[in-house]
């Protein structure tokens, strides 16, 4: 018998948020079907994840768990998970509790009445208000320097049907935006709007991490930041000689000499921080496509526990 949903969950040091996580995610899913399977990606945790996945295993059979040999990152654990998701529908969604299990009722709802993707939408954020303001203005800015329409406020919590999830799993580039992609693709999307509640306990995704996705979800969907770079260049080769013209102008006609070597330096600093703002840009495609080149696995699995290879 065909599985029909699946629960795709990255784990990495959430030890004290899994059991309260199984104990209502079992409730709701109870609701929809009695075919499900909850699939726990450990991405490298140090704490006690995997033993406490392990003894979720023990007790429910349909919790199944891959284990990294490292931490590799939320979005390639994702991207493990949804390779191996047997449902004909499939959720995402973190192990933190700020994304409410309850709100799955809602998605495959509307996924009922023939949405292929239904991402969660985040009505309101418990969490600092620095954090909601980068988020917000994330999104936004994303949205409109994208090559495409992309939902705002859509993270990656989202029940996604099987041929979309074929299609994303198939993809071979590994410093992956699933939130992009998903919108990418197309095929027939909506939201439901849902409130995202504050961590339950653990440590909040720190800003280095934040500021890495940030950056593949900009890069990945926008030449933009390229172009940005060349078309500053241009201003401030315009600006070079409309001033050398009037220097001249100056010299020739009025005997006017512009001397001061602080303007001198600024002017050389200015002009050396475009340049290296203009490299860093490139640099961060480059680093990208150098990644892409190397060809190496986008995760390596230690561990399978009742997913069979």
């Amino acid at each position: 018998m065909s599985t029909t949903l699946s629960v795709v969950i990255p784990v990495f040091n959430e030890e004290k948020n899994l059991p309260l996580l199984y104990s209502r995610l079992g409730k709701t899913l109870n609701k929809l079907t009695s075919s499900y399977e909850i699939i726990f990606i450990n991405d490298g945790s140090k704490d006690n994840s995997l033993e406490k996945l392990i003894s979720l295993r023990k007790k429910d059979k349909k919790v199944k768990i891959i284990s990294f040999s490292r931490n590799f990152g939320h979005m390639p654990a994702i991207a493990a998970g949804i390779k191996h998701a047997k449902g004909r529908k499939v959720v995402i969604m973190d192990a933190d509790l700020q994304d409410p299990p309850e709100i799955i009722l809602k998605m495959y709802k509307k996924a009922k009445e023939g949405y292929d993707v239904v991402y969660g939408i985040k009505r309101k954020r418990k969490e600092s208000l620095a954090r909601r303001f980068l988020f917000k203005s994330f999104y936004r800015i994303l949205n409109g320097i994208s090559t495409f329409q992309m939902p705002l406020d859509a993270g990656t919590f989202s029940l996604v049907d099987k041929k979309v999830i074929s299609i994303l799993s198939r993809m071979p580039e590994k410093n992956k935006y699933l939130s992009g992609l998903r919108a990418w693709v197309g095929f027939r999307q909506t939201g439901v709007f849902y409130e995202r509640g504050k961590r339950y306990a653990g440590k909040e995704a720190s800003f280095r991490r934040l500021t890495k996705l940030a950056l593949d979800g900009m890069i990945s969907f926008s030449y933009l930041p390229l172009r940005l770079a060349s078309i500053f260049g241009f201003i401030c080769a315009a600006i070079a000689v409309i001033a050398i013209v009037a220097v001249f102008i100056l010299k020739i006609f009025f005997g006017w000499g512009i001397i001061g070597w602080a303007s001198t330096i600024t002017t050389v600093l200015l002009l050396s921080s475009a340049q290296l703002i203009t490299l860093g840009i490139i640099g961060e495609y480059l680093a990208r496509i150098y990644d892409e080149i190397k060809g190496r696995p986008e995760y390596i699995i230690s561990k399978k526990i009742g997913i069979k290879n």
